[in-house]
């Protein structure tokens, strides 16, 4: 929490009987400090509570690796065993034995452990960003009750108990009974359902995998996504003050560059998000017959979701970078309007000093630092969404689906044509 510090007050004037208002209260940068310092999408929740208890997880999620093998096995190695008593593990029992399930193994064995992963990438690169806004002096004095705020409504909501009880009802009430059975499920005999949930009884292993297993991962996942949410209503908040941007600022968005590769923090989920849609669409080319160009839609949607979801809460600082970008064109116009003409004045006009002369005065470098200041300012972008921050990001999206192009040409035609395109 933070500390507040009161001004003293004047004397009351007894005669009137009547209490002057109190000061505001004076918030010292200092005193936020603590709350910046400490701030994190991930400490925090009901499950991390529950994974502290059981030794898994700390207070810098320094156990990443036990909690990776506990919760990936715990969704994938009972349907294992199940399937092996049913026999359904391997052969032709079943359309889709377990073991030739890629989409159970890629999101149970590699999924998972991204999303856990994910959790100690976010806290180290967004960890610093509160902290970031009171180093490079971006809020104001008078501000800083409300960017504490900002910060301590975050924990809260981060730390909410019926905020996670919500998601586990979300799970089983709208991802396992409607999601999963209605569009996810593949439509096939297979491991947990031979007659593909068709009014079919599920196997042991299905039973698992629907109550267990499958609320595990989308637990995990929405939970993220509740993540990016309070990210997003942080940044929100933040963009409700009256920071002091500098349109001049050599990040060309006024002193908040740093926000633009707060993005990278998300590259694990994204390649989480890879995995799981490439594994899906395995399963179909290799079960259903299905053509990977069928899928076009799909990626595209998805691609667009992320998009959305990564840039997004960044968008919420356009109308203080316009803002600043047309006080800055004003201020800096008018200052460079000044000095030009007495510029001017003084060197076209004749009003120089006799003795003065043009070569090694310190005038001509003052125009040039003036002109590359205006053109700071005039270059100065609105959004904090970047090219290469794009690219990164499409690069660990679309890596998962590289495989798949090897279901459309073969390998060795593939990489004939990569080398083609690079050379």
């Amino acid at each position: 929490m933070i500390t507040e510090v009161s001004r003293g007050l004047r004397p009351i004037d007894t005669a009137s009987r009547k209490k002057k208002p109190a000061t505001p209260m004076h918030i010292t940068g200092d005193a936020v400090l603590h709350d910046a310092q400490n701030f994190s999408l991930v400490l925090g929740g009901p499950l991390y509570q529950l994974l502290r208890r059981a030794h898994l997880s700390g207070n810098a999620v320094s156990v990443v690796r036990q909690r990776v093998v506990v919760i990936a096995l715990l969704g994938w190695l009972p349907l294992l065993i199940l399937s092996a008593v049913q026999g359904h593990l391997w052969g032709r029992s079943v359309a889709m034995p377990f073991l030739l399930d890629l989409e159970v193994h890629i999101r149970f064995l590699i999924v998972v452990p991204l999303l856990v992963i994910a959790e100690l990438v976010v806290h180290k690169r967004l960890r610093p960003i509160a902290k970031a806004f009171l180093e490079r002096n971006l809020i104001r004095e008078d501000d800083f009750p409300r960017f504490d705020k900002a910060i301590t409504s975050a924990f809260r909501l981060r730390n909410s108990v019926i905020a996670e009880v919500l998601l586990v009802l979300i799970v089983y009430g709208v991802g396992v009974s409607v999601v999963w059975h209605q569009f996810t499920a593949l439509a096939a005999d297979s491991w947990y359902a031979p007659a593909a949930l068709t009014g079919s009884k599920l196997s042991l292993a299905g039973y698992w995998y629907t109550y267990a297993s499958l609320p595990i991962f989308q637990f995990l996942l929405i939970r993220w996504y509740f993540r990016i949410l309070i990210w997003a209503r942080f940044l929100w908040h933040v963009s409700r003050l009256r920071l002091a941007l500098i349109p001049t600022h050599p990040d060309r968005v006024g002193g908040l560059g740093f926000l633009s590769n707060a993005v990278y923090a998300f590259s694990v989920l994204v390649v989480a998000h890879g995995a799981m849609i490439s594994s899906q669409i395995a399963n179909r080319i290799f079960f259903l017959q299905a053509k990977l160009p069928e899928f076009e839609a799909e990626i595209a949607v998805v691609t667009i979701f992320l998009l959305c979801l990564i840039f997004g809460p960044l968008l919420v600082f356009v109308p203080q970078l316009a803002q600043t970008k047309r006080t800055g064109l004003r201020e800096y116009g008018t200052l460079a309007e000044t000095y030009v003409r007495d510029f001017d004045t003084k060197w076209l006009r004749g009003a120089r000093r006799k003795d003065e002369e043009l070569i090694g005065t310190a005038d001509i470098q003052s125009l040039a630092d003036l002109a590359n200041s205006f053109e700071v300012v005039r270059s100065m972008r609105l959004v904090l969404v970047t090219k290469d921050s794009i690219l990164q990001l499409g690069v660990a999206l679309f890596l998962p689906l590289l495989p798949l192009a090897l279901t459309v040409m073969p390998l060795k035609e593939l990489l004939s044509r990569l080398i083609g395109i690079v050379f």
